[in-house]
């Protein structure tokens, strides 16, 4: 079995590092919350650490998935980081969503101590973590991820390589501004319908039989039709990465101006009190506009 380690045991990470102690490896665990990584010691051959540096230590292959891009730093090169430690070799898979030239910048910091980096971005939400049947878009060296590829199946389905340093998390940036801009399109249909005075089911039901349609939508309708915003993918973070890819149009001399909306959205949602729930409750931003509540028929 492999030395395995995790750093970042949230609502995706706990999951994710869970099924790598299922499959049997032995697996360290880091967490800022250190009870969290206790618990999940308890589920394999786990351990517990008191620091990422320890991680790095006892790991071949890390993994870890953080909020932003400053958390990612100060746990792969900050005090007591992953890189004090790092074995010759071994391999850092970023899965969380930082800004790209942050990543490219740590490959080169891993490189510099003889270690591999990825960026390894994941999508599929909660659920996707829960049935380990996430979407990994890598960004490295293509070797690298073929000796990494094995554990990643342990925790997803499909896998994209996508270039080299940071062009994973450019594919998952702008996966994540399509996501939201549905998302944004899709409350504005349901509120102008409701508003029309055609139900929101309907609405929703023309929607799912029509050229319109959309997966995100599709899972997402639900949600709200039962005011259930508890998060799979939380609003402050869509608003961080629909910024991260703003940032790199803005390199690019390319002008996004429906990103730009649906950036504003996300703020106002964040404005308003809601950016720890889901991204979906931007819809309430725009119920607030409109008077009403879009809810199922009683």
């Amino acid at each position: 079995m492999a030395q395995l380690g995790f750093l970042g045991l949230g609502i995706m990470g706990y999951r994710m590092a869970g099924h790598l102690l299922k499959a049997g490896h032995d697996v360290a665990l880091w967490s800022h919350t250190g009870s969290k990584a206790q618990q999940l010691a308890k589920g394999g051959k786990g351990t517990a650490c008191a620091t990422p540096r320890e991680v790095a230590e006892r790991s071949d292959v890390i993994f870890y998935c953080v909020g932003d891009t400053k958390m990612a730093r100060q746990i792969t090169v900050g005090s007591g980081g992953l890189i004090e430690t790092v074995r010759k070799g071994a391999i850092t898979c970023d899965c969380s969503s930082i800004a790209p030239e942050a990543s490219i910048e740590l490959n080169a910091a891993f490189a510099a101590k003889g270690a591999h980096f990825l960026d390894s971005p994941v999508t599929g939400s909660t659920g996707g973590a829960e049935k380990a049947t996430l979407t990994f878009m890598v960004g490295g060296d293509k070797a690298v991820f073929e000796r990494a590829k094995p554990y990643m199946e342990i925790m997803g389905k499909l896998f994209y390589y996508c270039g080299p340093a940071g062009q994973g998390l450019k594919a998952k940036v702008t996966q994540n501004l399509v996501g939201a801009s549905i998302m944004q399109s899709f409350a504005e249909g349901l509120v102008l319908a409701a508003k029309a005075g055609i139900a929101p089911e309907l609405m929703i039901e023309i929607l799912e039989n029509s050229a319109a349609k959309s997966g995100i939508a599709s899972y997402k309708a639900p949600f709200i039709l039962n005011r259930d915003f508890v998060t799979n993918f939380s609003a402050k973070w869509m608003h961080k990465d629909v910024g991260f890819a703003l940032d790199l149009a803005k390199s690019l001399d390319l002008p996004l101006p429906m990103t730009a909306v649906t950036h504003q959205m996300l703020q106002a949602t964040i404005a308003k009190g809601w950016g720890d729930d889901d991204f979906c409750s931007t819809i309430r931003v725009l119920e607030d506009w409109a008077g009403m509540v879009i809810k199922k028929s009683s």
